[in-house]
C-alpha cells in the first residue's frame, strides 16, 4: 500500500520563541505530493451510520471514571428539548450564549451574501430544512406532530448532546432538596457516569467538547464545499482561543456569577486535545472524499498538519498516549477510497483522545507551555 503526504515544501511553519516550529495549513490550492510506501494494520471499532460514532471504551482498571465512558456523537432530536430547559439553571451561561455568533446564527444565517450564494449552488432554497445548512447551525427539535423544526441557532445541546435522556440525572444531587454544594463526592462520581453513558457530553472530560466544535469546523460535508464553495472547515480554529474567549461559560466553577477562565492545567490539556480531535475529524472528512478536489486535499493537509503538531508536542512532554495516535495515523492509507481504514484509524484516535484527557497528568504537559494561546489572542 502507498500512502500520500504533503511535500515537506509545501509546509508553512509557525516558529516558538523558544526554536520550535509547528507546521501551518498551506494553501488549499497546493498539490504538491510525493509517495512513500507503508504498512497499515487497522482494527475496525464499528463505525456508526452518518454523525454517529461509537467511541472510547472505559480504560482498565479501578477506580471508575467517569471521563472514560463510552459516547454517541450525535444529536437526536427526538431526544432535544432546547435552550430554555437548561436556562433554569444555568441562567448566566445562557445570557452568555445569547451574545454569541452561535445564538444570532439563527436570525443571521440565511441573510448572509455568502450562504445565500453557497445555497443557490447547492439548489437549498431553505436553510432550517436542508441537512447540509442544520446538521451544524442549527439546533432540530421533533415536534408533537412529527415535524422536525429549527428552534435555536448552536445551541447547548450542540455541544454537550441531546438532554432528554441525560437532564433529570444531571439535577440530581442525591435526592430531593440537595443542592449541588451538599452532594457527595461518590454521588457526583455516579452522576457524571450515568449521565454520560446517556449521552451527555460532559466537559468534565475536555475531548468530549473539544469533538463536538471539531465535528463541524472541519466541515464534514465534501458537496458543500466542491459544489457549494463553502469554505472546508475554519482553518484557524483552536480550542483554547476560540472557547476562552466570547464562548467562554465556567460560572460553575466560580460562585456561579463569575465567568472564571480555565485554570492553567486545564488549559494545557485543552489545548492538546484540541489537536488530537483535530486529527480525529480531519481523517474523518478525508474518509468521506470521493474526488481528489478541494475537500479532500484540505481535509488530507489539515490531519498532516495536527500530525506534526502532536509530533512536535510529544518531542517536549514524551506522553505514550500521543505516541499511539501518532502511530495510528502513520499507517493509515490516506488514498481515496480507504474510507473504513481511515474511520476506523479515527475511532482509535477518537478513544485515545477520551484516555488522553482522563488520564495525563497536566503537569506533564508544563513543557509547552509557551504553545498555549494567551487571553490577548482569545477570540
Amino acid at each position: 500500500m502507498r500512502r500520500k503526504i504533503l511535500h515537506p515544501a509545501s509546509q508553512k511553519t509557525l516558529h516558538m520563541h523558544d526554536g520550535t516550529m509547528i507546521p501551518q495549513l498551506p494553501s488549499p490550492s497546493c498539490r504538491n505530493y510525493i509517495i512513500r510506501p507503508f504498512a497499515v494494520a487497522i482494527v475496525c471499532l464499528g463505525m456508526g451510520l452518518g454523525l454517529s460514532w461509537a467511541i472510547a471504551q472505559p480504560a482498565p482498571g479501578p477506580p471508575a471514571d467517569p471521563r472514560d465512558q463510552q459516547l454517541e456523537l450525535n444529536l437526536d432530536p427526538q431526544r432535544v428539548v432546547g435552550p430554555d430547559a437548561c436556562s433554569k439553571c444555568h441562567a448566566a451561561e445562557v445570557q452568555v450564549w445569547k451574545n454569541t455568533p452561535h445564538f444570532h446564527t439563527f436570525a443571521t444565517l440565511h441573510r448572509r451574501p455568502e450562504a445565500r450564494q453557497i445555497a443557490d449552488r447547492m439548489g437549498i432554497s431553505e436553510f432550517r430544512r436542508d441537512s447540509a445548512c442544520t446538521q451544524c447551525h442549527y439546533t432540530m427539535q421533533t415536534q408533537p406532530d412529527g415535524r422536525l423544526q429549527a428552534i435555536a441557532g448552536v445551541s447547548c445541546e450542540s455541544c454537550h448532546g441531546a438532554a432528554r435522556d441525560w437532564l433529570e440525572i444531571h439535577n440530581d444531587y442525591g435526592g430531593p432538596g440537595v443542592t449541588r454544594e451538599q452532594e457527595s463526592a461518590q454521588h457526583r462520581l455516579q452522576r457524571l457516569q450515568r449521565s454520560i453513558a446517556a449521552g451527555m457530553r460532559n466537559p468534565v472530560n475536555v475531548y468530549l467538547v473539544a469533538r463536538s466544535c471539531y465535528r463541524c469546523h472541519t466541515v464534514p460535508d465534501e458537496r458543500l464545499v466542491n459544489v457549494g464553495g463553502h469554505r472546508p472547515g475554519s482553518l484557524d480554529f483552536e480550542l483554547v482561543s476560540w472557547s476562552q474567549g466570547t464562548l467562554r461559560h465556567n460560572f460553575l466553577r466560580g460562585d456561579g456569577h463569575t465567568n472564571a477562565p480555565s485554570a492553567p492545567d486545564r488549559l494545557r490539556t485543552m489545548f492538546v486535545a484540541g489537536i488530537i480531535a483535530d486529527l480525529e475529524f480531519s481523517l474523518r472528512a478525508a474518509a468521506k472524499a470521493t474526488a481528489e478536489d478541494k475537500f479532500a486535499i484540505v481535509s488530507a493537509q489539515r490531519a498532516d498538519r495536527a500530525s506534526r503538531r502532536l509530533q512536535a508536542i510529544e518531542a517536549k512532554t514524551h506522553v505514550p498516549l500521543l505516541r499511539d495516535i501518532l502511530h495510528i495515523y502513520q499507517q493509515v492509507d490516506m488514498s481515496l477510497g480507504n474510507q473504513a481504514a481511515m474511520a476506523a484509524a479515527a475511532d482509535e484516535i477518537a478513544a485515545l483522545g477520551i484516555r488522553f484527557a482522563a488520564q495525563t497528568d497536566p503537569q506533564a504537559l508544563e513543557p509547552i507551555e509557551a504553545y498555549i494561546p494567551q487571553p490577548s489572542v482569545w477570540k
